[in-house]
């Protein structure tokens, strides 16, 4: 049968157009197919859960301070006249300091003395009669009994005189009293009275860090606390300078808490070191045993799950992911602290848990593998 050329085209292109239709659904069918059967496979980062240690590091900051500070006053009262020392002067023993006004002091001197001339007066003229008394007692013109009296009068006028004595080396003592100086050589670290101020005896008024032996005086928390005892060795490191590091031992233990901190006061001694200044900013750090053993992962690898912290735990032959509920004690600056659900070995996913599910096929590589840090976390205050 004859067919026109333009009628057999157009059959020859729908032929065609119906065969690629077949071909796309096929291959689209096969695309689905290999989609729904292909398992997802994630790369993950681990960390891995080493040996917990018992041992932590407890670290305080504090300052160095002058193992004796005087804080100094007048033994009189008065009004402070003369100031001549400022902070951070030295001093040597004997260097005047302040001085107050001695003027009623100056009086007090010369009314004693006084009273001392006129005791010794008084001395000489009894003692004349008790010799005159005994020379008539002698002649048996006098009887005892006025000798006796005049012995009494002679013994009477000797202890006023003594007492005169005391009263005016009293008041000159009062007078040196009035200058304040050093006794021990050091540094003054604070003015607590200045000129004009009218201050009672014993008011503290400047106070001198003594020279000698420095130490480091921190506040440490009641919890740990039991921790530090006298005689314990620490290590001591200076702020200003990082490479300088010093051997510190525990000196005293306050007995009790400070009643607005509630903290305990600990003085560590140091060594001779011209380095160290007196008020430079001090680190010291002591180890500490752990009443419980510890495993530290980073905060990212916690998740959440019914509302109860977990891990996602890659198991190591079927390279899949499972939850594990876990205890923690506390976070720290590197991460989180565990006391249960994980132990030594374990590989924890340590990033994107949020897209990780019960047997998850995972897959890790050897440079995303980590150690993890153990119980030896340091403790900053």
């Amino acid at each position: 049968m004859f067919m026109p050329i333009e009628f057999r085209r157009r059959i020859s292109f729908i032929a065609t157009v119906a065969l690629i239709s077949t071909l796309s659904a096929a291959l689209a069918g096969c695309s689905e197919e290999k989609s729904e059967t292909a398992e997802v496979v994630r790369p993950v980062k681990v960390v891995e859960i080493a040996q917990a240690d018992n041992v932590r590091q407890l670290s305080y900051s504090g300052a160095v301070r002058a193992r004796t500070e005087m804080n100094l006053g007048f033994r009189v009262s008065g009004k402070i006249v003369e100031r001549v020392v400022n902070v951070g002067d030295r001093v040597k023993v004997g260097d005047l300091l302040a001085r107050i006004d001695p003027t009623d002091y100056e009086l007090a001197v010369r009314s004693a003395s006084a009273n001392l001339d006129a005791a010794e007066r008084q001395v000489e003229t009894v003692e004349l009669v008790r010799d005159r008394a005994k020379q008539l007692l002698a002649r048996k013109f006098a009887s005892q009994a006025q000798f006796d009296q005049a012995v009494l009068s002679y013994n009477q006028a000797v202890a006023t005189r003594d007492a005169a004595k005391s009263a005016l080396s009293q008041a000159k003592n009062q007078v040196v009293y009035t200058s304040l100086v050093a006794d021990r050589p050091g540094i003054v670290t604070s003015i607590n009275a200045d000129v004009g101020q009218v201050v009672g005896s014993g008011t503290p008024v400047a106070t001198v860090a003594v020279e000698g032996e420095k130490e480091v005086q921190v506040a440490v928390p009641e919890t740990e606390i039991s921790n530090f005892k006298v005689g314990l060795p620490v290590k001591v490191g200076i702020w200003s300078d990082a490479g300088l590091s010093l051997d510190g031992t525990v000196r005293e233990v306050a007995g009790s808490a400070d009643q607005q901190s509630r903290t305990f006061s600990v003085r560590v001694s140091l060594p001779n070191d011209q380095r160290v200044l007196l008020g430079m900013t001090a680190t010291i750090e002591a180890s500490a045993g752990n009443g419980v053993s510890f495993v530290s992962v980073p905060l990212s690898a916690l998740a959440e799950k019914d509302g109860y912290p977990i891990v996602w735990v890659v198991d190591r032959g079927t390279e899949t992911v499972r939850s594990r509920p876990v205890t923690l004690a506390d976070f720290t600056t590197n991460g989180v602290r565990v006391t249960e659900g994980l132990k030594v070995g374990d590989l924890v996913v340590a990033a994107g848990t949020q897209f990780m599910t019960d047997d998850l096929k995972v897959t890790i590589s050897n440079d995303t593998t980590h150690q993890a840090a153990a119980a030896a976390e340091t403790v900053v205050r």
